[in-house]
């Protein structure tokens, strides 16, 4: 499906936590963590956790098979495959960094379902230490967005991924998120495009607040199944829209644990070439 964009936040969307939180905490660096949260920026302070587990012993590995614990709900691992084998171009915008989310979704077999990683950069140097990097050079550049924070604006990220895409035709783009830097990208959808916000999240108190500023469409969700059966439904949608000449009698019935929908045959097939994925360990 060469007309629809799907680009999701990940901590708390994706994943069912925050991966910097996640990875503190099962370390058993989280009180110095805590110590430094009004100190630094949060990317800054996460880049100083890498250097503190190094000198505690830890080595990337470690890191690794921490990461490989968290938790990823099999629906949202569904509807990624559903929604890739459909055509249908897959991104990631996060404040989380390459490291954490492609070791992540490599662990899950979902890495090769995105065509591109927004996010701050991360390297391994010459001692073996993980080291985190700012998506935006906050000293040099500052982004001047006052709801993102200083690493990485996710409005300016949307911008240049709608520039990219739109370069060969007009898009449909779909951003699934939680957070307040969400509510940017957000903004910078237009109508006929889709919002997927997850309810009683940050991301929902700015649009209730800022009812006229967003102009897509919006489809909220509250958990992984509800978040599987929107997305597939305006896959679907989309499917229907780009095959005018589609008729009921050839649309197929998808049968989802969460949700049954109608998807074209050609789809259908598309679907039984998607991998299974195992539930998270």
């Amino acid at each position: 499906m060469a007309g629809l964009v799907v680009i999701f936040d990940f901590d708390k969307t994706i994943i069912d936590c925050d991966s910097d939180n996640w990875v503190v905490e099962e370390l058993g660096i989280n009180h110095l963590f805590t110590q430094l949260l009004h100190t630094l920026p949060w990317n800054s302070i996460m880049d100083r956790m890498m250097t503190e587990l190094h000198n505690r012993g830890k080595t990337i590995e470690d890191v690794e098979e921490c990461l490989k614990k968290v938790p990823l709900h099999p629906s949202v691992a569904s509807a990624i495959q559903s929604a890739h084998a459909f055509g249908c171009d897959l991104r990631v915008v996060s404040d989380a960094n390459v490291f954490f989310i492609e070791t992540i979704l490599k662990h899950h077999g979902l890495l090769d379902c995105f065509s591109e990683i927004n996010t701050n950069p991360s390297l391994v140097d010459e001692q073996g230490r993980l080291r985190i990097l700012p998506y935006h050079d906050f000293n040099s550049s500052p982004h001047g967005c006052n709801i993102c924070p200083s690493n990485m604006c996710k409005g300016l990220v949307m911008e240049k991924i709608r520039a990219l895409v739109s370069a060969d035709g007009k898009k449909q783009l779909v951003y699934v998120g939680d957070g307040a830097p969400d509510f940017c990208a957000g903004l910078k959808l237009e109508e006929g495009d889709v919002l997927m916000p997850r309810k009683d999240f940050p991301i929902c108190d700015l649009i209730s607040a800022n009812p006229l500023l967003t102009k897509a469409k919006i489809h909220e969700w509250s958990d992984w199944e509800e978040l599987g059966a929107n997305l597939l439904s305006t896959v679907n949608n989309a499917l229907i829209d780009e095959s005018s000449n589609t008729r009921t009698d050839q649309l197929v019935p998808l049968d989802c644990k969460y949700q049954n929908t109608l998807i074209s045959a050609t789809a259908h097939e598309a679907l039984q070439k998607a991998l299974p994925v195992s539930p998270p360990h």
